[in-house]
């Protein structure tokens, strides 16, 4: 295969080469976080001390701006002191791979530092069942509601125009009155994000229904299918593939939601995990936790396409 092949119009690259930019697409961000943590040449704005000197206001560990340090070295040195001694830095903000790397594992097998914090796994599983709970309820209801709508235009044109101007409403803002109406635990929460989810849900697979070859629609009705057998019959299992892959995406835009609806009065979530270690400056765990997230989602959406290959086998050369 020749070097241009690699920039073919509407043309897949053979697999090897598509799995080759796959990991490409992981190691480039990495190696350019590796390149800004350990290459002191490249951006290293802070200075550790390792040696406060005769500074009584430094001491070991302590992160300061290299303009502060090399100006207490310069007036040490006047005065014949000991001066300060230090190593390039990033800010605390901006944690090395590896201890990202520590505060991933040892989220897990260590116990909090504080009394009132909850493991890793613990913030984990909070958040998704609160992500099952929203998701599932929204699509019991988004799922038949989009598929009639999608069929019938008596159901289209009795909904769609109120779902339409329901999603440019940002379902943050019923944050405060979800909170007033189900209280402060996980009900709100849910709502927030069955809210954010359910009227999309409706409309985009709505789309997708009215996309079904009309030709397969025709033919049924030749051979004499009636209203109901045409729904059951020729459009739910000519629609379902594209259907399961529209959730897919849609399982992502619940994730983001649930960020949201985690600040409303959170006392737990992975989103009150992270709000914690940012707090008391403990970054590492912060990436360890947004890592996390974003882990749980792509293996969530793997499986979904593993599962979605199995239950629609004729669908295997369509793209997932």
């Amino acid at each position: 295969m020749s070097n241009s092949s690699w920039f073919a119009v509407r043309r897949e690259l053979s697999p090897k080469r598509r799995l080759f930019l796959s990991l490409m697409s992981f190691g480039i961000p990495l190696l350019l976080w590796c390149l800004v943590s350990y290459v002191p040449g490249i951006w290293h704005p802070m200075v550790k001390i390792t040696n406060p000197g005769s500074v009584s206001y430094f001491s070991d560990g302590m992160m300061l701006p290299k303009a502060s340090f090399h100006r207490e070295v310069e007036r040490l040195e006047k005065e014949g002191k000991a001066p300060p001694q230090g190593v390039p830095a990033n800010p605390v903000y901006l944690p090395a791979p590896h201890e990202v790397a520590e505060a991933f594992y040892t989220a897990f097998t260590t116990p909090p530092q504080r009394r009132d914090e909850k493991w890793l796994y613990q913030s984990l599983g909070d958040s998704i069942s609160v992500i099952f709970l929203g998701f599932v309820i929204s699509t019991l209801i988004g799922l038949p509601l989009g598929i009639l709508a999608g069929t019938y235009d008596f159901f289209g044109r009795l909904t769609e125009p109120f779902v339409e101007f329901f999603r440019y409403l940002p379902a943050p803002a019923f944050g405060a009155l979800a909170v007033a109406i189900l209280g402060i635990n996980e009900a709100p929460k849910i709502a927030i994000i069955f809210i954010g989810t359910f009227f999309q849900q409706v409309l985009v697979m709505a789309n997708t229904t009215r996309k079904l070859d009309p030709s397969l629609l025709e033919a049924a009705m030749t051979l004499g299918a009636k209203r109901l057998t045409l729904l059951f019959k020729v459009v739910i299992p000519g629609v379902l593939p594209d259907l399961f892959r529209d959730m897919r995406i849609l399982l992502g835009w619940a994730w983001t939601y649930l960020i949201v609806a985690e600040m409303i009065g959170a006392s737990s979530g992975i989103t009150w995990f992270i709000t914690q270690q940012a707090r008391y400056k403990n970054f590492d765990n912060v990436y360890a936790a947004i890592m996390m997230i974003g882990i749980i989602g792509i293996a969530t959406d793997l499986f979904l396409a593993w599962l979605g290959r199995r239950i629609f086998p004729w669908q295997r050369g369509a793209k997932a």
